[in-house]
Order: structure tokens, then C-alpha cells, then sequence
């Protein structure tokens, strides 16, 4: 009886520390629970961080003017989150690099150097959060498959906001990018304007395509911002292996 007393005794302990133990850096929960979109604000200037299960990308803007934007991979780490570059519009040094930060998340705020970011989103509810590289483009009503090398256009997109980026990682060139809210609905991607590096005239614009996913693949047309017809189709980065 005793033997089992003290069983039960420890089962019981470990379970308890198995509910109440925190990991280092103030991090209080699972990776995959880093995903989806963060803001944050400092006067006029406004953040967005989206966070895939491998890919991220943070942007700075003004309501009338896009600032600078930053991304690639993440993991997270003993000592923090572990960020490497693929395009850097302040320093396209890093691009290649690695640096490990040290972050705190606690319920609904992330803390990464004294910067307070809040959570808008965890990936739900659109049905396209992921990071997607274009992969065909049609040209007269046929597809034209592309393989993505060194230059590369990304979609990366939590539950409700989505960033496109057009860069090169061999050359370190950025070639421009957009971004902001979307919703998916009975076939329908829309996509509002809140950023544009080219052209900040186009911020404010509500675009609308037809999307479907077929095969793991994304087919997305409409009309480009320009208004010019549009037919793309995407494929998910952990698919591709890149």
C-alpha cells in the first residue's frame, strides 16, 4: 500500500509539473501557437508580422506610405526565435543570415526587442494562410509552369492578412511588394489594399478574384491592381521543399 501510495504520489507531481512548467524566455506556448498575424503601432507608423509554420514577413508603413519590409525563415530556439533573411529592404546585408532573438509571448502580446506586437489573428478563419510561390502564370488560356529559383514572388498569408514580395536571394535585390487584409468566401479571394511599395495610390483598393485550390495548388484570376487580366497559379512552399 505504501509503494502504491508513493506511485500515486509521484505520478501526480509529475503530471503538475508537466501543467506549470514555462519554457525559457518567457515563452508560454507551443510554436505552431506563433502563427498568424501580429500588429503593432507607434504613432502614424503601423507593423504587420505574419507568422507561417516556417516562413515570416514583418512590414512597416504609414497609412500613405510603405516604410520597409523584412523576411524568410523562423524557428524557434532554446534561446528565442531564430530569424534568416531572404530579402531585407533596410540591410540586404543579413539576406542569408541568421540571428536568434529573444521573445516574450504571453496570451495575446509578443514582445520581441521592446517592441509590443498583439495577435489579430491564428491563422483562421481564411483557407489560404500559408506561404505560396507562383508557379504558372497563363498567358492566351494556357498555363506556363514556372520553377522557382533564386527569383522568386511569395504569398504569405495568415487567417485574415496577406503580403506579397518579389525578390532575388542570390542577387539580394527587392523588386516590390503589397499587403493587408483578405477574406475567402463561396469563391472569392479579396484582397484590401493597406501597403504598396510602387505605388501608393493603389492603397485604399478593394480587389476581387475567383480562387480555388486543386492538387495542393492555388488558381487565382481577375484583375491585377492595373486592371489587367490575371490568371496565376500558386503552390505551397512545404510542398515545393523551398
Amino acid at each position: 500500500m505504501k509503494i502504491l501510495k508513493l506511485v500515486t504520489l509521484l505520478v501526480i507531481g509529475l503530471t503538475a509539473a508537466a501543467f506549470t512548467f514555462q519554457p525559457p524566455n518567457g515563452i508560454d506556448q507551443k510554436p505552431s501557437q506563433l502563427v498568424g498575424a501580429w500588429e503593432t503601432a507607434s504613432g502614424e507608423e503601423l507593423g504587420l508580422w505574419i507568422i507561417t509554420d516556417k516562413h515570416f514577413s514583418i512590414t512597416f508603413y504609414k497609412s500613405d506610405d510603405f516604410l520597409y519590409t523584412e523576411g524568410g525563415e523562423w524557428k524557434q530556439t532554446s534561446d528565442g526565435i531564430e530569424l534568416m533573411w531572404e530579402y531585407n529592404t533596410q540591410n540586404e546585408a543579413t539576406v542569408g543570415t541568421k540571428k536568434v532573438y529573444p521573445i516574450s509571448v504571453k496570451g495575446n502580446k509578443l514582445t520581441m526587442e521592446k517592441t509590443e506586437w498583439k495577435r489579430t489573428d491564428d491563422g483562421g478563419p481564411g483557407k489560404l494562410a500559408g506561404a505560396w510561390l507562383i508557379t504558372g502564370l497563363s498567358r492566351d488560356g494556357e498555363m506556363s509552369v514556372r520553377t522557382p529559383g533564386a527569383r522568386r514572388t511569395m504569398k504569405i498569408l495568415s487567417g485574415t492578412k496577406f503580403q506579397w514580395i518579389a525578390y532575388n536571394i542570390e542577387t539580394k535585390e527587392f523588386f516590390g511588394t503589397g499587403g493587408g487584409s483578405y477574406t475567402t468566401k463561396d469563391g472569392k479571394y479579396t484582397e484590401n489594399i493597406e501597403f504598396f511599395s510602387r505605388d501608393n495610390s493603389r492603397v485604399g483598393a478593394s480587389l476581387q478574384f475567383d480562387f480555388k485550390i486543386e492538387n495542393g495548388k492555388w488558381r487565382h484570376s481577375g484583375k491585377s491592381s492595373k486592371g489587367d487580366p490575371l490568371d496565376e497559379e500558386w503552390t505551397k512552399r512545404d510542398v515545393l521543399g523551398i
